[in-house]
């Protein structure tokens, strides 16, 4: 009995760390925007653009299919940037809600963790919101000050589930790594948006 609930328990969190994989490595994503797949000639500006953010390589892996959308427009690489980023928020949203039916042992800091992710999805749902709704002229900087602080908080709800996240293992390797990776592109994200206000 015991051997059969340690194989349940292995094949649980092999089926996790699958997920997880698929999440991080799919090259299947929705193109947001419209987007399509890369032309191989223009790839030059978001190479350039990502190599002056905190995380040039996430950065490119996740946002060089679009080039052929985004061109060289400061606004449709943060608006696509941010949609990325939520759209992996949102992702690993679900996965953690996943894990929380199949981990009922740990479900008290995961549910900490469901929570602050979700405040996450929910301040990049209405920082992409009012981008795409931006427009320059009255109320540009208002605006674009709405969005900064919206993914600034974003940041701080995937840094606070990192903090108080205290499951020990391989459920702890497999959460801290999806939530540092959709960070990560939440600070991309900023990091565009703070260019396009200032341009």
């Amino acid at each position: 009995m015991k051997n059969k609930f340690l194989y349940s328990h292995n094949l649980i969190m092999i089926v996790q760390i699958l997920i997880f994989s698929s999440i991080r490595y799919n090259k299947i994503a929705c193109y947001p925007l419209g987007a399509s797949p890369t032309n191989p000639k223009t790839l030059g500006y978001i190479k350039k653009s990502c190599a002056s953010t905190l995380y040039p390589n996430i950065c490119y892996e996740s946002l060089s299919r679009y080039e052929s959308t985004v061109k060289s427009n400061p606004r449709t690489l943060a608006l696509t940037a941010l949609s990325v980023a939520f759209n992996n928020t949102n992702s690993a949203l679900k996965f953690l809600k996943n894990m929380q039916k199949i981990n009922p042992g740990e479900v008290g800091s995961l549910s900490e963790c469901v929570e602050e992710v979700g405040d996450s999805v929910y301040e990049l749902h209405r920082s992409l919101s009012r981008l795409n709704h931006s427009e320059r002229g009255y109320n540009f900087v208002v605006q674009m000050s709405d969005v900064q602080t919206w993914v600034s908080a974003a940041l701080t709800d995937d840094d606070t589930c990192i903090d108080d996240f205290n499951v020990s293992g391989k459920t702890k390797i497999v959460v801290r790594g999806l939530i540092l990776r959709i960070a990560r592109l939440a600070s991309v994200a900023l990091a565009f948006i703070n260019n396009y206000a200032g341009v």
